[in-house]
């Protein structure tokens, strides 16, 4: 990002400190039919409900990268109130790896931004959305390792959601928290209690750790 686009996009019609989610989401093949059209649906009910909240439409700021055959921009920080949801479409492998570290990349990047343009922001979140395992190699390990680090530093908030075929043991290894796997095709209710999270996130000091609600009903430990 250029420094006057930068300038441009943190203006004072805009104040707020920023609640960064990276929503790093596997459109591989195997996502293909009642899977990505309840993934797409729920990405429409998460815009939304966080409509519900003007602070939040202020606050939360998403991004999405997709793993489907390579990991891809799909969309970059915008508030949460330009997010237009994109229609996602499947195809190739699941290069985990690859996703997750774009995803770390980006986020980086969007903190470099705000401290350049003065804008506070709460710790950034990435929320892993997948039905099945890495098949880029041991870039998934790498991708733990730097996780890891920065959950250790603070730099950053990780979750990871299987659906069906998901390896949770692989999943279990990319951070601290204990994965969760999706009760049938319940990303409705999913992306409902991850909005909630984040308009909880939006309106607490920053630097203060939220309470967040158990996954009732969408999702099993």
């Amino acid at each position: 990002m250029s420094t006057d686009f930068d300038a441009a996009e943190f203006d004072t019609s805009n104040p707020e400190p920023r609640c960064p989610c990276v929503l790093l989401l596997d459109t591989s093949g195997s996502m293909n039919g009642a899977r990505i059209t309840a993934l797409n649906q729920g990405l429409a009910s998460f815009r939304m409900d966080l409509e519900q909240d003007e602070l939040a439409l202020l606050r939360v700021e998403i991004a999405i990268v997709s793993f489907g055959g390579r990991a891809e921009l799909v969309q970059d920080f915008v508030t949460a109130n330009q997010f237009e949801p994109p229609l996602l479409s499947v195809g190739g492998q699941t290069p985990m790896g690859g996703g997750i570290n774009l995803a770390l990349d980006l986020i980086e990047q969007r903190k470099l931004s705000y401290k350049t343009n003065g804008i506070p922001f709460f710790r950034p979140w990435v929320f892993l959305i997948t039905d099945g395992e890495p098949t880029d190699g041991d870039l998934w390990q790498e991708a733990a390792r730097r996780v890891q680090a920065a959950e250790a530093a603070k730099k950053v908030a990780f979750f990871a959601v299987g659906v069906g075929g998901a390896n949770l043991d692989i999943l279990a290894q990319l951070g601290p928290r204990q994965p969760l796997m999706l009760n049938g095709l319940k990303f409705r209710e999913m992306f409902q209690w991850l909005s909630t999270s984040m308009r909880s996130v939006s309106h607490a000091e920053l630097d203060t750790e939220v309470p967040l609600q158990a996954p009732i009903g969408w999702a099993s430990a």
